[in-house]
């Protein structure tokens, strides 16, 4: 059976105060050039020749302490009921190989529920929306503490009476996920929260903070219900489409930094697990 990872963000290990998570080489448009990808990048101004190393990308950081769970976006990542992907999102306006000799400047063009992203209470309630409770408001102590990686079955949602033996599966062994993620049409077989398990969630806990490996918290029949249920009271902070896959269940320290967009109901979100 495989499972899905699922993260807990509480204050103190397991106590009270906190959070859940749940979880499944692009080229800039302006550097499309064959070289790039071989290693290192050939320039060539008259008779000067200038070699700059590839860079490395990487996942873990600081000898494998710190490990990075936001997605890289490309045009490939899946985007919400949608076959085409996310498609063109980062143009280079200002190219100093093209001409300017002034810089390179680049303009992002992407939803604010693209990749790994956060949810504030504006997205689903009008009201809110209109109040200014934007991702602006969001409280960053619920983005920022202890966290619990622990890995759910994949093969059926998240319900209230499953929410309740879900600690148990901390100790089980990391199985590989399905890669939602890296698939460019939508699927709507992600595993994510039934509304009852949403509520049991609420009811029950004092988690702050709901992470999923997939581009929505609730289960696509119940996307909506769930989100509801979540954001109603203001308490609960969302965040989607993190990339656990390559974390083994355990206890970490959690950093989730949305963008500061005022009036915005989402934000893009850089993503860490502190081990």
């Amino acid at each position: 059976m495989e499972l899905a990872p699922l993260l807990l963000l509480t204050q103190l290990l397991l106590l009270p105060g906190v959070a859940v998570v749940l979880g499944e080489p692009a080229v800039h448009p302006g550097y499309t050039h064959a070289e790039e990808a071989c290693g290192g990048v050939a320039w060539a101004e008259a008779a000067t020749v200038l070699v700059v190393p590839a860079p490395e990308r990487r996942e873990e950081f600081d000898g494998g302490q710190i490990v990075d769970i936001s997605h890289y976006y490309r045009e490939d990542m899946p985007g919400w009921e949608s076959s085409e992907g996310t498609g063109e999102f980062l143009q280079l306006t200002w190219s100093m190989r093209n001409g300017s000799d002034i810089a390179n400047f680049s303009e992002l063009r992407l939803t604010a529920h693209s990749g790994t992203h956060v949810d504030a209470p504006g997205h689903v309630f009008e009201h809110y929306y209109d109040a200014g409770f934007d991702i602006d408001t969001l409280d960053l102590a619920a983005l920022n503490g202890p966290a619990l990686l622990v890995d759910v079955p994949r093969d059926k949602n998240i319900t209230g009476p499953k929410f309740v033996s879900i600690v148990e599966c901390v100790k089980t062994p990391y199985f590989l996920c399905r890669k939602l993620m890296w698939k460019k049409e939508f699927d709507t077989s992600y595993v994510g929260f039934m509304k009852d398990g949403a509520q049991w969630l609420v009811d029950n806990t004092d988690i702050k903070l709901v992470g999923v490996d997939y581009l929505s918290v609730g289960a696509f029949d119940e996307c909506i219900p769930a989100h509801l249920v979540f954001l109603e009271k203001r308490e609960v902070i969302l965040v989607e489409a993190l990339n656990l896959e390559h974390v083994s269940p355990g206890i970490y320290t959690l950093h989730c930094l949305p963008l500061r967009l005022r009036g915005a109901e989402g934000s893009p979100a850089r993503c860490i697990l502190i081990k």
